[in-house]
């Protein structure tokens, strides 16, 4: 004789301590998710992407990079082209007035390098043959050091500039 079990007396038992930490892991999926939407809309960042193509060899004698440094585009708009080469960044001062929105672009001529102004939200990974880019809106006046954060060799500490953001 048998008999049919109702869906009702059929269920899968879970442990309570497993249960809570499924829910406890589901809020933070949730809250990590809110968390990167947030970063990415509302606060603004950003993340480097490779802005073109470039011939590490040649990009120093052609094009905005054979002539590095500071643009205006229109009051309080600035462009800025930055070599990365062992073991300098070119131009290595940079000076822009307080409120200044600058986009920085950035390529290497012989090897990999990093490029990360402190106390901004640049940071981005510089390869050879690509050009990165990223902006910032400085609000506050002041000197903000940029430095190489990849190792590039045997004088890679010496390998830094400065932005300085005037009143």
């Amino acid at each position: 004789m048998t008999t049919k079990a109702s869906s009702s007396q059929q269920s899968m038992h879970i442990d309570p301590y497993e249960k809570t930490w499924m829910i406890i892991s589901v809020v933070l999926i949730v809250v990590f998710g809110i968390a990167i939407f947030i970063a990415g809309y509302a606060m603004g960042f950003q993340v480097p992407a490779p802005e073109q193509k470039v011939d590490p060899k040649t990009v120093a004698k052609e094009g905005p990079f054979a002539n590095p440094g500071l643009r205006e585009l229109a009051p309080g708009r600035y462009e800025v082209y930055v070599l990365s080469k062992i073991w300098s960044f070119v131009p290595n001062e940079i000076t822009v007035p307080v409120g200044s929105k600058v986009t920085f672009y950035v390529t290497s001529m012989d090897v990999q390098h990093g490029f990360k102004i402190l106390d901004t939200n640049i940071s981005m990974q510089i390869v050879p043959g690509q050009v990165s880019k990223l902006t910032h809106t400085f609000d506050k006046a002041g000197e903000y050091k940029f430095i190489c954060t990849e190792y590039c060799g045997a004088a890679h500490a010496a390998m830094f500039g400065k932005v300085i953001v005037t009143p």
